[in-house]
């Protein structure tokens, strides 16, 4: 699923053009949803009738939803497992597997692309409604060190789920979890509670230094869903089962923490104990 990094890399793609045209400022002319299951609200067909006419004012993300604010609504898209969207001038949808279609005024498209029709999107007056229990964004000035050593320190849970967890904190997901663990040195089944003040400041620092060099290299393209990424190409843990530590030399570990594979540094990232 992408994370952070890659849906912000979507995000501004969106912003650039994408080889194609930017979205900025353009009115969509209609709609057209192939799979009624893509629009998760309003239906299907109150979402073509409502989104026609409506110009693009602004083009950002919030955890792990692209969103287009419009000059009524406010249109999300969170692509899950496999969706991906697409520019350009073409009449016929773009992609195998678009499920929906929004063409502008000039004849550009806007297409989102979701082989496994799990992503879904949204037309939304106020997107808070949409947003509501998401957690602080990693990059949010008001998220210091000091508080979110107190969040940490208010839970009794492991580190790895905790930071998966979109509730605690929005955005993260298990590439960029690895990462800032193995850069922070701490082992994942690390429960919150055992860090301390410079332990949590060190965490904060690393999840947002790894999300920052995602970014900077378009997210990372590890499977046939996402492309243009060059991050798997720098992972220092995660995928890297049997591969010396970057650190230390030791070969990377990996064990399945709530269901998710989890790597780390048997050696560099010791488990507190309770």
């Amino acid at each position: 699923m992408p994370e952070l990094p890659e849906v912000e890399t979507v995000a501004r793609s969106l912003v650039s053009g994408q080889g194609a045209a930017p979205i900025l400022g353009r009115r969509v002319a209609l709609a057209k949803v192939a799979w009624a299951r893509s629009v998760a609200s309003p239906s299907a067909a109150a979402f073509a009738r409502r989104i026609a006419g409506q110009q693009v004012q602004d083009v950002g993300r919030r955890a792990k939803y692209i969103q287009i604010g419009l000059d009524q609504d406010t249109l999300l898209v969170h692509l899950r497992m496999s969706g991906d969207l697409m520019l350009g001038y073409q009449e016929t949808p773009l992609g195998a597997h678009s499920r929906l279609q929004i063409y502008f005024e000039d004849g550009l498209q806007l297409s989102f692309n979701d082989p496994r029709k799990f992503g879904r999107v949204w037309l939304v007056p106020d997107p808070t409604e949409v947003y509501a229990g998401l957690g602080p964004e990693p990059f949010d000035p008001a998220l210091t060190p000091k508080r979110f050593h107190s969040l940490l320190a208010a839970r009794q849970r492991q580190l790895k789920p905790l930071l998966l967890d979109q509730a605690f904190l929005a955005g993260l997901g298990n590439i960029y979890a690895d990462e800032a663990l193995w850069a922070a040195q701490l082992h994942p089944l690390t429960l919150t509670s055992r860090l301390d003040a410079a332990q949590a400041a060190l965490l904060l620092r690393s999840i947002r230094a790894v999300l920052k060099e995602g970014i900077r290299r378009n997210g990372a393209s590890i499977d046939w869903v996402y492309r243009g990424g060059d991050f798997q190409n720098h992972f220092k843990a995660y995928q890297q089962t049997g591969q010396p530590c970057p650190r230390c030399g030791t070969p990377i570990s990996r064990i399945v923490v709530g269901q998710r594979s989890t790597h780390f540094c048997p050696r560099c990232q010791i488990v507190q104990a309770a």
